[in-house]
């Protein structure tokens, strides 16, 4: 499928706020709100984003109009995410790809977005963007400022650079892989197999995360993929942040055993410690563009994820 890349951002361009999956805190979203406001954006919020039906922000069919409703709208240029949680996968049956392929346009979030990353891009082919969400992340009095500076990938084509001036990276298998960058959570990835979702990792680089999963949750789900035959398939494995992945039993792996095993296993060139997931700051990339992983300097590059 060809790589579909949508436009850019410009000051005064109206942009979408949705919760596809739970409630967001209607305060801290507020201030996020305010920062895209203070971008030079407008913003229009979804119908569903102030609801409640038990851990979903609205039924499913009042979630999934929200969404098909900002791809359609002409003066939406950029679908913001207000929040994770749980419920973007009771969505992705019954999305419209065309429509979505038809109107090409920025969807940025992370977390339970993952769902939505991995389907709208192998159904459409489009990038969309792992970044901090409004409700969750940047409406936070104690926000990165790198985390808030991510944004500013969405109006100018822009490489992503990281290398250790964010953090202190780790090898774990020497070697250079490129390929298209792809992943996101790792309890969302896992829950894509046997679907019509199901990820695609064949010759691309996988990029991992997660947050409150004991070490032998982690160590099911890696199993899992390796059985699935997703981490043979990887070029390079990307390894971002496992925060509060801590035991709470005495007889236990620790995460760091556990993550070894596999990617060991796997072979292929990998990096662990990149500030991407559940963390402050939080360092925002384009999923499902091009992306080159060097153990001989510690870098991540991606391409830009925008025309």
């Amino acid at each position: 499928m060809s790589l579909l890349k949508p436009n850019r951002l410009h000051i005064g361009d109206t942009v979408g706020v949705i919760a596809p999956a739970s409630p967001p805190n209607q305060k801290i979203l507020r201030k996020g709100i305010e920062f895209l406001k203070g971008l030079g954006l407008r913003v229009k919020v979804g119908k569903s984003v102030e609801k409640i039906n038990g851990y979903l922000a609205g039924s499913d069919e009042e979630r999934l109009e929200d969404l098909h409703a900002m791809f359609l709208d002409s003066e939406v240029k950029a679908i913001f995410c207000a929040c994770g949680g749980y419920g973007t996968a009771r969505l992705a049956a019954n999305i419209d790809y065309e429509l979505i392929k038809a109107n090409p346009k920025i969807l940025w979030g992370y977390s339970d977005i993952t769902f939505l990353h991995t389907a709208i891009r192998q159904e459409t082919g489009m990038i969309t963007f792992h970044g901090p969400m409004l409700g969750s992340d940047i409406g936070k009095e104690d926000t990165h400022t790198l985390s808030k500076q991510g944004f500013q990938q969405l109006f100018a084509s822009t490489k992503i650079s990281y290398t250790e001036r964010f953090s202190t990276l780790e090898t774990l298998v020497e070697g250079i892989a490129s390929g298209e960058l792809v992943g996101g959570n790792l309890s969302l990835i896992v829950s894509t197999l046997g679907t019509p979702f199901e990820i695609d990792t064949n010759g691309k680089i996988l990029f991992i995360e997660d947050v409150n999963e004991e070490p032998r949750s982690v160590d099911r789900m890696l199993n899992q993929l390796k059985m699935a035959g997703k981490l043979k398939d990887v070029n390079g494995i990307v390894i971002g942040d496992f925060c509060d992945c801590t035991p709470n039993r005495e007889l236990t792996l620790t995460l760091e055993e556990v993550i070894n095993h596999y990617v060991l296993w796997a072979n292929k060139p990998a990096i662990r410690g990149f500030m991407m997931g559940h963390c402050n700051p939080h360092i925002s990339i384009p999923l499902g563009a091009q992306a080159v992983l060097n153990t001989n300097n510690k870098s991540l590059i991606v391409e830009s994820g925008i025309e």
